[in-house]
């Protein structure tokens, strides 16, 4: 019963509709640790990330976000949003990796900004609470996210997977 009601009053819940052609699209390059915001037919803004300590733990494909919350609670110890020892940060976008539900896989804050651009991360994308405040903002849930190993450029791998039409 206490778990129905934490999943109920959960800042973490969908939201918003699927994009159009030409909304936001996101690339994630686990080999530079960076993220990519693409808006139609250009690259707009890129980050620096921190992703999984090795290989497996960030998954690489094709996800869609499914779930967006304002400073989201973090279960695992349970730690409320807002808190400064959250390790989730101020923001949090999940995706539907390996068929989870949007709140196992994310690209969130991070009270940790000295993580940023290393491998360290159990799965999840680690963005500047900043950046990704920003990145919140603008992208609606139903956006595609593509994760990557890559030496390619951003603007490669937007062309080569539909990202930049």
């Amino acid at each position: 019963m206490l778990l129905s009601i934490l999943l109920i009053v959960s800042p973490i819940w969908p939201l918003g509709k699927n994009p159009l052609p030409g909304d936001p699209f996101l690339i994630i390059n686990k080999q530079t640790n960076e993220i990519a915001y693409i808006q139609g037919e250009r690259i707009v803004e890129q980050y620096s990330a921190a992703t999984g300590k090795t290989d497996e733990p960030t998954p690489q494909g094709l996800f869609t976000i499914i779930v967006k919350a304002k400073n989201p609670y973090y279960r695992k110890l349970d730690i409320p949003g807002g808190d400064a020892e959250n390790p989730l940060g101020t923001r949090w976008m999940g995706f539907d990796a390996e068929g989870t539900d949007g709140r196992i896989y994310g690209i969130h804050g991070t009270n940790r900004p000295d993580s940023i651009g290393k491998y360290i991360s159990n799965g999840c994308i680690r963005l500047n609470n900043a950046d990704v405040e920003t990145l919140f903002d603008k992208v609606p849930s139903g956006t595609k996210v593509l994760i990557v190993k890559s030496g390619k450029s951003f603007e490669e791998l937007g062309r080569e997977n539909g990202a930049m039409r």
